[in-house]
């Protein structure tokens, strides 16, 4: 007997509260210990049109829904009684007689009539977007032969409506077409296992035994972050001759895409992968994940670690321990010299000068100096004032000297010049967020290698580092830069809003553009609420309500989160609500299906003091773009409800939305 989980089934075991889920875990491995198990009570469902479909009792109210053929048993949902009997007679399970792979299909008459009304309606009044597409094309999609014609119906207001209703390749291709890129559906398989085929691959799982069951119930596997739809495929699998890099909003998989091709290039026995991010709690996230995609001897090739600490270690192993001075300790000094100086600069200033420009591009003499263009830098200064901050910044590198200690920037410049890297690859998520040094490093040790530099990020959620060219740093990517176009992780509504924070066009500093049109989400869910509160108590007073009705609704409180600008923050709204608060920083990376996004108030997003820190325009301009990034990262971390509101007067920001 083969037994396998369906994604449906995952997906709608996550909707249960967690005594539910207990249960039904219980359930599950009694099902696949004992089929016939007469405490399970299985029953034909009667009135499905598919006559595999089994219902099996958890509890007074909970059932599974089964899917029984000759030996083989499918768990394909679980619900209340009702929604588990309605389900059931609303599908059923078939392999597509174009592409091969098996599907779960709703049937199509049994789809609200009001709804394909609705459809057929939109299509008299706007541009329908697949009437162009033969039958052939659209079947190669995996769409199911009986919605060919409400497909062909479909337009800009209903196609989201209609995706979801079809199987995910088939949604996911309408999606794509409708956006402008073309699906590349999976080869049919003549004559092979429907449930071996790729598509279906993303939908069905075996399990083997118990202890597999067991841990794909415990922690139901993410799928997004398992399968790859093939539009993802290609910058898996590509070679490319030089750094390449993915970009994509918030949701796209870039993440996903970083994993894949790591672990492809992990599988020449020859290949050492180093798979890297800005910080060890996001470096931790890839680590657990990447046993879902590896075998344990594609793992040994596979080393996961935050960027600036594996520099670090490195760096010792190549010249010895070394003491990195703090950011507090070179401002210090920096005040010093600035008190010594008959020039007038700011400490502020000093310190972005010597962190952007003279420490971050490695500069050591003055000529140098003199000499460099102001990368990251737009405000022009003239030879003198350049002559005045050299003598303070050679005066801060002869102190750091004398005291054997340098900062991580140095450590980076010292590794690029021995050439030790112990990888033939790497792969860097969260790429927004490099630095200078780090990129001009891996830039020497792995820029010109085939398939040496892989890069994902997102330009929008740049929100720690100052932009700067990477071309100035020996890393080329024009030519070799892709972007994703589908979110798979947060809803049609949330996804708009996030995006309505952010321009539709990003620039990077060498000219290269991210254009963020033409990206949808493949499923619906609530409007987000953005509000306006006259104080701080009524606004807690109303999110409280919100997450209460949350709370009701059986998301579970561990999936729901409140964010804030700052760690003051986090501590005064802490006590006034029953979920976790956490600040807009740490939330980086992370997902939940409740977010709500407090204290968005005029002197808060943006930060007063931030911009009150502001040497210049540009700077102010720098300021005002990263935080503006912040709250979208914020926004787009919510999969399925999302709350915005702030303290008369809110947030400019905020204020574009209400």
């Amino acid at each position: 007997m083969t037994f396998r989980i369906a994604d449906s089934f995952s997906d709608s075991l996550a909707r249960l509260t967690a005594q539910e889920q207990k249960a039904v875990k219980t359930a599950a491995f009694d099902l696949q210990m004992s089929p016939d198990n007469p405490g399970l009570s299985l029953h034909r469902v009667d009135r499905a049109r598919d006559k595999g479909f089994w219902t099996a009792r958890v509890n007074s109210d909970i059932r599974l829904v089964l899917h029984k053929r000759g030996g083989d048993t499918l768990l394909a949902w679980v619900g209340h009684h009702d929604d588990a009997y309605a389900w059931a007679e609303r599908r059923r399970l078939e392999s597509h007689p174009r592409t091969g792979a098996m599907q779960i299909v709703e049937i199509r008459e049994t789809v609200e009539e009001v709804v394909i009304q609705r459809y057929v309606e939109e299509a008299v009044r706007k541009p329908r977007l697949f009437e162009a597409d033969a039958d052939d094309a659209l079947l190669s999609w995996g769409v199911p032969e009986d919605w060919l014609g409400v497909v062909r119906d479909a337009t800009e207001d209903t196609v989201l409506d209609i995706a979801g209703h079809l199987p995910a390749e088939a949604g996911e291709a309408l999606l794509q077409a409708a956006t402008g890129g073309r699906p590349q559906p999976a080869a049919p398989v003549e004559g092979a296992d429907p449930f071996a085929h790729p598509d279906a691959g993303r939908r069905f799982r075996v399990m083997e035994n118990v202890d597999e069951l067991r841990a794909a119930l415990e922690a139901p596997w993410e799928r997004w972050a398992v399968y790859l739809h093939p539009a993802q495929r290609e910058y898996v699998d590509r070679d490319f001759n030089g750094p390449a890099r993915v970009i994509g909003s918030a949701g796209t998989g870039k993440t996903v895409v970083a994993l894949h091709r790591a672990v492809r290039l992990a599988k020449n026995p020859d290949a050492r992968v180093l798979l890297t991010t800005f910080n060890e709690r996001l470096a931790e996230g890839l680590a657990r994940k990447l046993p879902l995609l590896a075998t344990e001897d594609v793992r040994e090739r596979i080393k996961v670690a935050a960027l600036a600490p594996l520099i670090g270690d490195l760096h010792a192993e190549q010249f010895g321990p070394c003491a990195i001075v703090t950011e507090e300790e070179i401002r210090a000094l920096l005040r010093e010299g600035a008190a010594a100086s008959d020039a007038a600069f700011t400490a502020d200033f000093l310190y972005d000068e010597w962190s952007l420009v003279v420490d971050a591009w490695d500069v050591r003499d003055l000529d140098s100096y003199r000499d460099l263009p102001r990368l990251g830098r737009k405000v022009r200064m003239p030879a003198a004032r350049r002559d005045a901050a050299w003598a303070i910044f050679e005066g801060l590198r002869a102190n750091l000297i004398s005291r054997g200690t340098k900062t991580e920037a140095q450590l980076a410049h010292d590794l690029a010049e021995t050439g030790a890297f112990p990888f033939t690859h790497a792969v860097i998520d969260e790429a927004q967020d490099i630095s200078v040094p780090e990129l001009r490093f891996l830039g020497k040790a792995l820029g010109s290698a085939v398939n040496g530099l892989f890069f994902a990020g997102d330009i929008g959620q740049r929100i720690f580092r100052a932009p700067f060219p990477w071309a100035a740093t020996g890393i080329e990517i024009r030519g070799r830069s892709r972007s994703l176009k589908v979110n798979y992780r947060t809803s049609h509504q949330i996804r708009r809003y996030s995006d309505d924070l952010l321009p539709e066009t990003l620039v990077e500093p060498d000219g290269t553009e991210e254009n963020r049109l033409g990206v949808t989400s493949v499923f619906d869910g609530a409007a987000p609420e953005v509000h306006s509160f006259g104080s701080r108590s009524d606004e807690v007073t109303a999110v409280n309500a919100w997450l209460e009705s949350l709370l009701q609704a059986d998301v579970p409180s561990d999936d729901v989160v409140c964010l804030v600008r700052t760690s003051s923050l986090v501590n005064e709204i802490v006590p006034m609500v029953p979920v976790r608060v956490m600040s807009m920083h740490e939330a980086k990376g992370a997902e939940y299906r409740a977010v709500a996004v407090l204290a968005l108030d005029q002197d808060i997003v943006p930060l007063e003091d931030r911009l009150l820190s502001a040497n210049d325009e540009a700077r102010l301009d720098e300021i005002m773009n990263t935080e503006r990034h912040l709250l979208y990262v914020a926004a787009s971390r919510a999969r399925d409800h999302l709350w915005m509101s702030g303290v008369a007067p809110v947030s400019e920001f905020l204020q574009d939305l209400l």
